[in-house]
Parts: C-alpha cells; sequence; structure tokens
C-alpha cells in the first residue's frame, strides 16, 4: 500500500502540532510491512527537496509564483506546486509497461499496489481533491481542528471561507480522522461530517526521544539558564494565540505565588508574545516570566526533563500533543478541561484539570502539584504507563492502517 501525505508542514518546517503528527505517524506506518509512506509538503530553507528518512520518502516543494497577494494566494500556489509533485509520483507508479499500453487502472490494483492520499486539514485539500478526481483515488483525510472551534463560531468571512474548505474536505473524503472524541462531535457539529463516517485515532508521542544522557550536574546547569535553585519551573509550550491560553496561565501567576511564592514560569516558543509581555509588566509579574522565544528540538526536551510542572490551559484544544509530551518526559501535568485534553489527561489519574478560563482554579491545581510531590509523582508514572500502552505511535499507526483497508475494499467493490 502507497499512502500520500499532503501537508502543509512537515519538520524542519514546523508551525504547529500538524507538523509533528504528520513527522511520526508518518515514521510509524513506514515501518510496518507493506506500507510505503510518501509525504508531500512546503519547501523549507536548509532542507533537501527530497529525501529519505526513518523510511518515509519526503518531497519538498515551493509555491508557484512570487509576491503572493495574501495567504490565501500562497496556500493555493503552495497546492498547485503539491498537486504536481504528487501527480509525478502516481504517474510513475501507474507507468504502462510498454509505450503502447494504457496507464494502469488504479481500482485493479492489489493491495499492495493501492495508492490511498492523505491530506492534513484544509491547508491541503485543493491538491487532494484535484488529484482525487484526476486518478479516481479514494482520500482519508485527517481534520486536526476546525475554523468553528478556534473562534468560538464563524464570524468573519475569512471564518466562512476557511469553514467551507473543511467542509468540502470532509465531503470529498472517503473516511474522516479526528483525534478525540470532542472532534469527532465538532466535525458533525461545524462541517456537517456523518457520524459513521469518521473515525477517532489518538494522537501519539514518541517516548524514546526522552530517553538520552542527562546526568544531575547536567541538568542542574541546564536549569540554571531558566530558574533559580529554589524556583518551581511552571513550563508552557505553545503559540501565543488566545486558543493556547498563555494569557490564562500569565493572569494566574499572582495567584499562584500568593499559594507558593517561589513559582517561576517559562514560556516556550516562537511567534509573537508582545502582548504576553505586555500583560506580565501590567501585573508586576514580569521577573517572574521567562519568554524563551523559539526553542531547538534538544533544548526543549531537555527543559520538559527539568520542569517541575508543564500547564497548557488552552481554550481551544481538539487534542494536546505538548501534554502528552510532558506525560512522556514523566513531567506533572496541568490542563484545562476545554476540548479533547480531558480525553488525554485523566483527572486525579495521570494529571491535574482545571476549568478552562480560570486563573484562581489554574493557580490552586499548580499549587496541588507543588504541596504533594508525591501524589504528583504517582500521577505522572500512570501517565507515562499510559504513553506505552495507549498514545504510543505504532499502535496508533495499526489503527489508522485499518482504515486504509476498510476504504481500499470498499474502493474496489464500488461503482465509481
Amino acid at each position: 500500500m502507497r499512502v500520500l501525505m499532503l501537508s502543509w508542514e512537515y519538520p524542519p518546517r514546523i508551525v504547529g502540532g500538524i507538523a509533528r503528527h504528520v513527522e511520526e505517524l508518518s515514521w510509524s506506518l513506514a515501518g510496518i510491512p507493506g506500507v510505503e509512506v510518501h509525504v508531500v509538503t512546503c519547501e523549507f530553507h536548509g532542507a533537501p527537496e527530497y529525501e529519505e528518512f526513518n523510511g518515509v520518502h519526503i518531497y519538498r516543494v515551493k509555491a508557484y509564483g512570487e509576491n503572493h497577494a495574501d495567504f490565501f494566494h500562497w496556500i493555493h500556489e503552495l497546492n498547485n506546486a503539491m498537486r504536481d509533485r504528487a501527480a509525478a509520483l502516481i504517474d510513475q507508479w501507474l507507468k504502462p509497461k510498454t509505450s503502447r499500453s494504457k496507464p494502469t487502472d488504479p481500482k485493479k490494483l492489489g493491495w499492495d499496489n493501492g495508492i490511498i492520499l492523505h491530506p492534513h486539514d484544509w491547508l491541503s485539500h485543493f491538491a487532494a481533491v484535484e488529484l482525487k478526481y484526476k486518478y479516481k483515488l479514494p482520500v482519508v483525510a485527517t481534520v486536526h481542528a476546525t475554523e468553528y472551534g478556534r473562534n468560538s463560531g464563524i464570524h468573519s468571512e475569512t471564518n466562512r471561507y476557511i469553514n467551507s474548505i473543511e467542509q468540502q474536505l470532509s465531503h470529498e473524503a472517503w473516511r474522516v480522522i479526528v483525534c478525540s472524541e470532542f472532534m469527532k462531535k465538532e466535525v458533525n457539529t461545524a462541517l456537517y461530517t456523518p457520524e459513521d463516517k469518521v473515525d477517532i485515532i489518538f494522537n501519539g508521542v514518541v517516548k524514546r526521544k526522552f530517553n538520552f544522557e542527562f546526568s544531575g550536574e547536567e541538568a542542574a546547569v541546564f536549569r540554571a539558564r531558566f530558574a533559580l535553585p529554589d524556583e518551581k519551573i511552571v513550563l508552557f509550550v505553545g503559540r501565543g494565540v488566545r486558543e493556547k491560553g498563555c494569557q490564562v496561565l500569565i493572569d494566574a501567576l499572582p495567584h499562584l505565588r500568593h499559594r507558593y511564592f517561589a513559582s517561576k514560569l517559562v514560556i516556550a516558543g516562537g511567534g509573537d508574545r508582545r502582548h504576553l509581555i505586555e500583560q506580565a509588566v501590567k501585573l508586576g509579574v514580569s521577573d517572574q516570566c521567562l519568554f524563551t522565544g523559539f526553542i531547538p528540538d534538544d533544548d526543549l526536551l531537555r527543559l520538559y526533563k527539568v520542569a517541575d510542572a508543564a500547564c497548557f490551559p488552552s481554550l481551544y484544544e481538539p487534542f494536546g500533543i505538548v501534554a502528552l509530551e510532558a506525560m512522556a518526559a514523566a513531567v506533572p501535568v496541568v490542563v484545562s478541561d476545554a476540548g479533547g485534553l480531558p480525553e488525554v489527561v485523566e483527572a486525579g489519574v495521570t494529571g491535574t484539570v482545571t476549568r478552562a478560563d480560570d486563573p484562581i482554579n489554574l493557580a490552586d491545581g499548580i499549587a496541588a502539584i507543588f504541596r504533594d510531590p508525591e501524589t504528583a509523582a504517582a500521577m505522572a508514572a500512570e501517565a507515562l504507563n499510559r504513553v506505552d500502552t495507549i498514545f504510543n505511535w505504532d499502535n496508533l499507526a495499526e489503527q489508522t492502517v485499518a482504515v486504509y483497508n476498510r476504504v481500499w475494499d470498499e474502493y474496489q467493490a464500488s461503482n465509481w
């Protein structure tokens, strides 16, 4: 089975959670006998146009044209380039044995040589649908989030446009994969996707990336870059957009310091953080907030290791990959009850769940972690166990292949 994934981001180009999801899922899929994985994605400075890594074939393309009018123009031109690169691959796979023969009919391919198109979110919809109709191939789409959810409704023409593309992607897909029960309900409500067309497959994390040598002496030196020895580090990893809730965490910091004075908030990630910095200054806690800016992966993994708690107080969250990363690093986790987070972190069992957009309740949850380290350690241990059993990419890849198998069987038995 050839899986042709389309994604506008893929490491080293990382915009949000899609990049990590596609990368780590593709690695595990490529490890399954009989599955061949190809990813067509956007270029990135310094990254090769083609490479094979961890068994995955990766093709990077540049959006056609220059001086694009806006983001949507750029996305369309990127999709055109992705479509053409993917078409060249499919043409090669369907190439006739002789010059006089017609290209192979995809429906006559056995499972071993079958082709599944797998776009991720609306940003790769246009290329996927053109390829679907050109070659009469089935599409399995993963919807990572919706415009409706990110904005708590549809309020503008831009929202309406993106929402319409998400609806089209859901309509054109043979099956739709989402990462949580919360997201299944959301695509049913916001995209009118029938419930029986949707498969829930959790996100995963590569636990082994946290298995590196990091002595106590090295950890102490590294930790000193971010906090004083007596300060407890509360780690936030993510973009500075409202939906991720970092502003709630900053609002919670004065309340947290009232309950546990030696608390230091470390905010990791790139993007525009000026509004958050200004908020910290106004609250008088700027000295207790450290904005790292973009942080390399090696440093981020070490930062998880030295944190005393990882906090993700999202207002909207389909799943929460960063929470999984913290769980894999055995860090006590505090999350909000927004979206799919309670499906990832079970309250009182694998972490602490607080009310969304409630700074005081959030401060209470973090303070409880610091005041009862034994319970916090026990929850972190159980979270690590669930990373092995539930959020393991190898298991999730097998579930994904089961969806491919179903689609391919139905496709071959159908009248296009």
